[in-house]
């Protein structure tokens, strides 16, 4: 049997990617608090599933576009589960189309869930983290953010302040036993990727010396690394699970 761990919050639970996240965490032992704002019932849904192989996990109503949401979350996850141990800022949210064309609410609504939502979320825990002297944070920023992208200008932003959040936090909390790092995802085979035409996924997948894109799965296992103990001496560090595409 796995070692029992203390409490992993991860946002964006009831995506693809959140979901692969929370059952790689929770086959690991670890008290899983699947976190969503919108999509309740795919959320319960997997925490059937989990419950029903005898692993603890349970959902959690957060919305990370609202700071009063998120501490009543850690909260509620602190009541269940005890102290947490691992924060996985995953929720996110993506903008196709023109910078100029954006309108000011599109602006701040990438913003604040894909940047301001994880910086937020962190302080919320952080303290509990810094009085045991333990706990790791992991963020999920895209390739997007290291390089930029055309039509994704606002995502891009968001993304790169969100690595640039992880390198300087990871300095910041070093000292008090936290690691902090990050996760950079490529192309991943989601629903978020139905807008593109298969002409576009194939042309894309062209560029890719893996030859696929990348499986939800594929993030699963960099963050379960990262949460583990074989990672404790990486700190501040931008993993990237793209294929070798960028």
């Amino acid at each position: 049997m796995p070692h029992i761990k203390k409490a992993a919050i991860v946002t964006g639970g009831s995506g693809e990617i959140g979901k692969a996240i929370c059952e790689r965490l929770a086959r690991e032992g670890w008290l899983t608090a699947v976190c969503y704002n919108k999509d309740k019932s795919s959320a319960e849904e997997l925490v059937r599933r989990l419950q029903q192989e005898g692993l603890t996990a349970k959902a959690f109503w957060c919305d990370v576009t609202d700071r009063e949401s998120m501490e009543r979350c850690v909260q509620a996850v602190n009541r269940e589960f005890g102290t947490v141990e691992l924060l996985v800022n995953n929720a996110g949210k993506a903008h196709i189309g023109l910078f100029t064309e954006m309108t000011s609410q599109e602006l701040e609504s990438v913003i604040i869930t894909d940047l301001l939502g994880a910086m937020e979320l962190s302080r919320a825990v952080l303290p509990q983290m810094i009085r045991e002297h333990r706990g790791a944070v992991v963020n999920i920023a895209s390739v997007w953010g290291e390089c930029g992208a055309s039509c994704e200008v606002a995502y891009s932003a968001a993304k790169s302040g969100l690595i640039g959040f992880t390198k300087a936090l990871a300095k910041e909390v070093a000292p008090s036993g936290i690691r902090v790092n990050c996760v950079s995802l490529g192309l991943i085979d989601t629903k978020m990727n139905s807008m593109l035409s298969p002409q576009e996924l194939d042309s894309l997948v062209e560029e890719i010396p893996a030859g696929r894109m990348g499986r939800p799965q594929d993030a699963a296992n960099a963050v379960a690394f990262l949460a583990g103990e074989e990672a404790e001496y990486i700190q501040g560090q931008v993993i990237r699970v793209d294929g070798g595409w960028i």
